[in-house]
Parts: C-alpha cells; structure tokens; sequence
C-alpha cells in the first residue's frame, strides 16, 4: 500500500513541556469510555517555501490502562530526506513525579512497515516504553522539516477509539506566499466542533474537552462522527517534482505525467508474454485471462521507494521478481493491459472497512492504495491486483461503495467503485441432519458466498485440511461440532463464489422431555447480544448489506413423528426483512429461512428499534420443534 504520511496534531509550546500532568487533573468526563487522554495536543506547521515545510511537535497523553499502551506508542514516521531534531520525551508517573528521561539517541531506527514492507525509504524512530503501573503520562515532542510539501494533514481531535482530549491547537503558518487551501468538514453529529482565529497567514485551529468514543456495539469508527480540516497547497513539491493542486485535473495531469506515465514502460520480454497467451474473445476474455495470468505469477510485498512512497516499480522489475506492492502490481497489470491494447486507469483508493471518500470539490493528495480500472462497453471492470485468490472484477468490502481518483492525462475523474446489493452479498446453507435418540445429530451440509461474504471465506484458502476443521469450529461454534471435516472447496474466481461442503457430528443437540425429543429450529445461529440502551449518544453503523438463505432438513429417527412446530413468521423493517417456514411431512421437517438486513448509520434515536427487530429473529431461530415417540 501507499505511504501517506499522517501525523497527529502536536505541539511545541514549552509552556507545556515544563509542566507535569497529575492524572488527578483530568476532568471525569474525559475520563469515561477512555482508555487513554490526550492532555494537551499541539502543532506548529510552517509553510517556508515550496519545498520546505517546518513541523514542531508536542503531544502529551496520560495512559489509563493497559489497553491504551498502544495509543500512547512513541514514534516519528519519517523519509530519507527529512530532518528531526529536538527529540524528547519525559515519562511522569500518576502523580506528576517525573520518571524518566529520554533523548532521539535511545531511538531504534527501522522500516516502516506495519505491513511487512519488504523494503522502503519511509522510515521510523522508536522508542519502546513499558510502565509497570497506570496511570503513566507521556510528555513527547520533536522537530522535523520536510520538503514534500504535498501533505499537509488532517486536523482532527482523535483517530481512535477510547481516546479522549483535553486541548488540541493547530497553528499553520504560511511564509511560502503560495495559496493555502482549507476546508472545515463539521460533525455531521454534532459530536464537538474547532474552533479558528488568525488570518491567511497565520491561522490556529484547537478542540477543547472532546469525550472519547466508546467502542461500543455498533458505534461508527471516528472518521465518521468526528469533524476535521483539511489543508491543500496550491502549489508543491513531492521528491524535487513540483505541481499544482488548484483542482484535480491540473493534480492528475500532474500525477499521470510523473507518476503513471514514466513506469508504464513494457519490454520485449513483456511483449512476448502477450504474445504467446494468444488472446481471444471479448475485453472481458482479454482482460480475464491476463488478469488471472498475472496473479498465478505474482505475489503481494510491500515496496516504499521512489517518489515519496508513491511511485510504482518498473513492470520489468516485477515481472522480473514476482512481486510488488499494490502500486507495482496495479503498474504492471496497466502495462500488461497496454500491451494487449486495452486502455485502463490508475486508481487511488482509500481502502478501509469504514467508507472513505474523496472530495469532489477539495482536491488533496490522499488515499492509501491503488487498484485498477477497464472502461468497457458493458461498463468498468475493477482489478485489485494484491490478492493471488480473489475473483475476476470483484472488489473487496473495503474497497466498494466509495470515490476513486482516476488517473488519465487529462486529468483525474472522480468514479464511484460498485455497490453491492444486499442479495449479491449471500450465504446459502443447505443442511441434512439426522436426528437421534441419544440427542445427538449427524448430517452434511453446503455452502455457498458471494460479495462480501465471499471475501470472509478467503482466509480458507490457504489453510490446511486440519486448519481448515479447527476453523470450521471456531466459526460455527454454536453448533458446539464434535467432529466437523470441510470437503470440496472451491473458489471460483469466475464468478466471485466459494463453495464447499461437510460432514459433522453434535452431540447433546436435542433434549428428552419424557418420550419426546426438543430441538432448535436453526442449528447455526448468532450468538450476538442485542440490549436496549435508552441513553445512547451515538447513531449505529450496519457495514454491510448481506442476505442469508438456509434450507435445513431434519429426518426423525425412526418410530418418531412431528408433534408441534413454531407458526411461520414474517418481519419487515426499514433495517431489513426475516422469514421462517416449517415445512411438515411423515420422516421429515424442514425450515426455509430468509434474512435480508439493509446497511447504513441510522440515527440513535432508531437503536431501540434495530435491538427489537434482531431479538424478534432471534427468538424465532431459537423456537422449537418438538417430535414424539409414536
């Protein structure tokens, strides 16, 4: 993936650094839900020129508990180039006496690679901390001076959950003379606002006494509920290459000409590789067969170098070496495609289970991956090149439903990638189990996923038979398997489908009540608790549309008949739609059960509402089925 440099707003007032915090300080409203809080928070940026940015850093963040080590994690992100200095760091105890003292000489060094970055020229300085005792405040301030002057990050009050703010100050000065843009994108939840003063010079943005966002059932990541403002120069540099960013045709004219352009470069050995696949057909045959093509001989790495992180390996390179990052990999098959002539874009995504788009009327240099897009005639076909596994023109959940930035040599078009339909995002589940009278069940079932459901089903792939079991039973784990063996799998990169089958034992699945037997409706179920909550501050997030089928078939032991079944049901809501049917004959019963749920954030007023509708479904997979001895 792509590096984007995102630094939290810091400070250098040396006002605060000499004070000491003493946890005791902190208001109690800041200190609910929280795992940690940020007790003062502030930046300096300088604009000196086009190629000279000055950031001064101090962040100040007591760590309540355990859970919030990691939140207060001490480290500068950096690239080969840039300049940090003025590193300190002083650890205060719950009280306020200072523990400990360090200096940027007892930093680590390394790659900066939270995702096994295989190597790069982005970088990070570390300091490894344990405290024994909570809480603990961490007092942490730097210098650093860049000259890629194309980020300029987000002010935000927080990025995680469970993390509260006391005070948080931006202040942004422009000596450059170049134009600043900036845009205030305000809580749409009215969760808490920045406050701005100064002029176009010199501006301070700050947020005061911010309550953490719990990590509650459903809750909205942060992104969502938070406000922020965004920053764009008009003019920058990125690696000695310099552009404008008054709107994206002028940035995408600017990214295609130094970004894309320059490594779309075939070979003769690339020329031959199209060659001797002798493509036929239709653009979707083409593109197929060379899609699958290059996954059966690529892998996924990650690869920092180059422009900023930004710019991809030369497709010889990775048809040389067989891998590349998702810049390398979305390069090469652009290339592949250009060989075939077929025209394709470079797109720029922000890949995330929270959708992310970008905005249309604010251009800024953003996004954290890219993938690929076929115009056809039929409509786009979408690429994502990373996976060795996943489908032809299929997109994962964390990357449908959101902008792209499309990179062409006029210029950037902003596309939306598809929406997935709660019926494209399926299970089917058919099951055949054979009751017994010692309350235990055998039976053999099959399974079916497309959409996103699909992507769930990925992580099979690469698993043993045993893992693949031991899994099984993890995820159906209501079903409490005694034995359970996975059969027949098999991932369609045709049409975006996994299938496969099993054979399982459950012991204890029914229970005697005298010459009677009593069982559940729906074997496999969900286990989630559903609780009203009447004081709830924050909407609740459905991510995902999805549509579940289950046709379950139970044969009656012999000399058993049906005694009583649950009445069919039918719920309809604004959040979705369930129904359930039974199904009678003289061995057999057999339930049909349908689930459809809508996502969306729906307003906390609806909470109640949701909890209502999902405890009615679950009471009627949890009815009963009672048979009799005859």
């Amino acid at each position: 993936m792509m590096k984007f440099l995102v630094v939290g707003a810091l400070s250098t007032a040396s006002l605060y650094f000499a004070q000491n915090f003493p946890a005791s300080a902190i208001p109690e409203n800041l200190k609910k839900n929280a795992d940690v809080v940020i007790r003062k928070n502030f930046t300096t940026v300088q604009i000196n020129k086009i190629d000279e940015i000055r950031y001064q850093y101090n962040k100040v963040t007591t760590v309540l508990n355990k859970d919030g080590d990691s939140k207060a994690a001490i480290y500068i992100p950096y690239q080969k180039g840039d300049n940090i200095s003025n590193v300190k760091v002083t650890i205060y105890d719950e009280a306020g006496k200072k523990v400990k003292s360090f200096s940027k000489s007892d930093f680590n060094d390394f790659a900066n690679n939270p995702q096994g970055i295989f190597y790069s020229d982005n970088r990070v300085l570390a300091l490894s901390y344990t405290s024994a005792y909570y809480p603990y405040t961490v007092d942490f301030s730097y210098e650093l001076t860049d000259e890629n002057t194309v980020f300029i990050p987000d002010f935000v009050p927080f990025s995680s959950n469970n993390t509260s703010l006391e005070e948080s100050q931006l202040k942004i000065i422009n000596k450059s003379g170049i134009e600043l843009k900036t845009k205030n994108y305000p809580s749409k939840y009215n969760y808490t606002s920045v406050i701005e003063s100064g002029n176009s010079t010199e501006k301070t943005y700050s947020y005061k006494n911010v309550p953490a966002i719990d990590d509650d059932f459903m809750v909205p990541e942060p992104v969502k509920i938070l406000p922020k403002v965004g920053f764009s120069l008009v003019q920058f540099n990125l690696a000695g290459r310099k552009g404008t960013l008054n709107n994206w045709k002028d940035f995408g004219v600017w990214y295609y000409n130094n970004l894309v352009e320059p490594v779309a470069v075939s070979t003769p050995a690339i020329k031959s590789e199209i060659a001797a696949l002798k493509l036929e057909g239709s653009t979707e045959d083409k593109v197929k067969k060379l899609f699958q093509h290059m996954q059966s001989k690529t892998r996924y790495i990650f690869v920092g170098l180059g422009i900023g992180g930004w710019l991809p390996m030369m497709p010889d390179e990775v048809n040389k070496k067989g891998y590349g990052d998702c810049k390398g990999l979305t390069n090469y098959m652009k290339t592949l495609l250009n060989e075939a002539g077929i025209p394709s874009n470079y797109c720029i995504i922000n890949s995330s289970a929270s959708q992310v788009s970008f905005d249309p009327d604010f251009p800024s240099m953003g996004g954290n991956h890219a993938i690929l897009m076929v115009p056809t005639e039929k409509g786009n076909i979408w690429l994502e090149n990373t996976s060795q596994q996943i489908a032809f023109n299929h997109l994962s959940y964390s990357t449908t439903d959101r902008n792209v930035l499309a990179v062409t040599p006029k210029g950037i078009e902003l596309i939306n990638t598809p929406v997935y339909k709660a019926e494209q995002n399926k299970e089917k589940q058919l099951l055949k189990i054979n009751l017994n009278e010692d309350n235990s069940i055998t039976g053999e079932g099959n399974f079916y996923y497309t959409g996103s459901q699909y992507d769930f089903n990925l992580g099979f792939i690469n698993l043993d038979p045993k893992e693949k079991n031991d899994a099984l039973k993890r995820r159906f784990k209501t079903l409490n398997f005694e034995k359970v063996e996975m059969k027949n799998f098999i991932n369609d990169r045709d049409k975006a489908l996994i299938t496969y089958d099993i054979d399982f034992k459950t012991n204890n699945f029914s229970k005697k009540v005298g010459s009677s037997l009593l069982f559940r409706a729906v074997p496999i179920f969900t286990d989630d608790i559903y609780k009203t909550d009447e004081s709830r501050e924050l909407p609740f997030e459905v991510r995902q549309s999805y549509e579940d089928d289950y046709e379950i078939a139970f044969t009656l032991p012999k000399g058993y008949k049906i005694d009583e079944t649950p009445t069919d049901s039918n719920i309809t809501s604004e959040f979705g739609s369930y129904k359930i049917s039974f199904v009678k004959s003289d061995a057999q019963v057999k339930v049909v059960r349908k689930i459809q749920i809508i996502k969306g954030i729906y307003p906390k007023e609806k909470y109640n509402e949701y909890v209502s509708f999902r405890k009615k479904i679950m009471n009627m997979d949890n009815s009963k089925i009672l048979i009799t001895k005859i």
